[in-house]
């Protein structure tokens, strides 16, 4: 199976060539925050907040200097593009002359709630980026007529594309942690953020789009940063059998729980429409939960790659990007690049997986081929 593989030897399964089918789809169209964003978060931040991602080491592994994505090198989308014949997808926020062939919508730090409900109630600082979900749909509707001139011209061309709605969620969940919020209390809220998922599946079917995947959420009760930042708790029973966070990881659970079934909901009133739910959570803990066949040290396991030093190698005060801060000779060694986010072989283990299978329901190709 795929998963007992090396990552270096993953790395070569990309390298056949494109799919037999990679000219059903003529585009790819993506919703989602940084785990997929190719730019718009630098785009969107810079004139605002402090920007670390545009910095090297960012973009090291692949490109050779940074290129809006938060990674080492290319992300999950950036992988399914290559792999079904299509072009690394511009962020919307560029402006490219040429969308023929897709946009990239995802912004770093983006919520499925509106970002308005966690100002109004003080759960956050800091004034957040407006790059929700829906601000998300709503560009994709502003762009629409430069890429389709008629209601039929549009669900002709939506049809024949393949849309990612996710992955949804961790933003909304991070935000509630870090505010001091009880699992419970994060819990009640994981009703309202997949109905907001649900919602925008729902939106983007009636604008003709047949194929859609639907990430859920990864783990993110083992990433450095939540690792580090809940390290004060210091009760043994905080942490599962793999050293991550128990209370956050059932969170993501649940979530990916009532995804499955709002997404079985959405199938059996649209049955021609192909609906993929998308794992995010099991091919980082099969990593996790044996490094060595994945060529990660088990000691870095849970470190990020790009740090500022500590047990996690996550350092609030020294991020990746940020001068003196350095970067680990071989990110594909780890499965976590910059503490919240993972590096470009971990990206393209999950990518493979939600292409060939066992991490997707159903599989991207084999829904092609049916």
């Amino acid at each position: 199976m795929v998963f007992t593989l090396v990552f270096p030897l993953l790395f070569l399964s990309c390298l056949h060539g494109v799919i037999s089918d990679s000219r059903y789809f003529t585009s790819m169209f993506t919703f989602g925050d940084s785990y997929i964003d190719t730019g718009n978060f630098v785009i969107m931040a810079a004139p605002a907040l402090p920007v670390w991602q545009d910095k090297p080491p960012y973009g090291m592994t692949f490109f050779g200097h940074p290129m809006g994505r938060i990674s080492d090198g290319r992300v999950i989308v950036d992988f399914i593009a290559e792999q079904l014949g299509l072009p690394l997808l511009p962020a919307s926020l560029q402006n490219s002359s040429d969308v023929s062939k897709g946009v990239n919508f995802a912004v770093g730090g983006a919520t499925a709630i509106d970002v308005g409900l966690y100002e109004r109630n003080k759960l956050v600082q800091l004034k957040l980026l407006n790059n929700s979900l829906n601000v998300q749909l709503g560009w994709f509707e502003r762009l629409k007529p430069s890429i389709c001139n008629t209601t039929k011209g549009c669900r002709d061309r939506f049809s024949k594309a393949l849309f990612f709605v996710g992955e949804f969620g961790v933003n909304d969940y991070s935000f509630l942690w870090s505010a001091g919020k009880t699992e419970e209390e994060v819990r009640s809220y994981v009703p309202k953020v997949v109905q907001k998922i649900a919602m925008a599946v729902e939106r983007l079917i009636n604008e003709g789009a047949a194929y859609l995947v639907v990430p859920g959420n990864p783990p993110n009760g083992c990433s450095p940063t939540m690792l580090t930042l809940r390290s004060s708790l210091n009760r043994t029973d905080n942490y599962d059998y793999i050293g991550c966070l128990n209370d956050i990881n059932r969170v993501a659970r649940r979530h990916n729980s009532f995804l499955r079934l709002a997404i079985g909901a959405l199938r059996v009133k649209y049955p021609h429409t192909t609906i993929i739910f998308a794992d995010f959570y099991h091919p980082i803990i099969s990593i996790i939960e044996k490094p060595n066949r994945f060529g990660v040290n088990g000691a870095d396991a849970l470190r990020a790659c790009c740090g500022g030093g500590g047990k996690y190698n996550w350092n609030a005060s020294a991020v990746c990007g940020m001068p003196g801060v350095t970067a680990c000779k071989n990110p594909s060694a780890f499965v976590n690049w910059d503490g919240g986010h993972f590096t470009e072989a971990t990206y393209r283990y999950i990518a493979e997986g939600w292409l060939h299978g066992p991490f997707a329901d159903p599989p991207i190709l084999s829904a092609i081929r049916h």
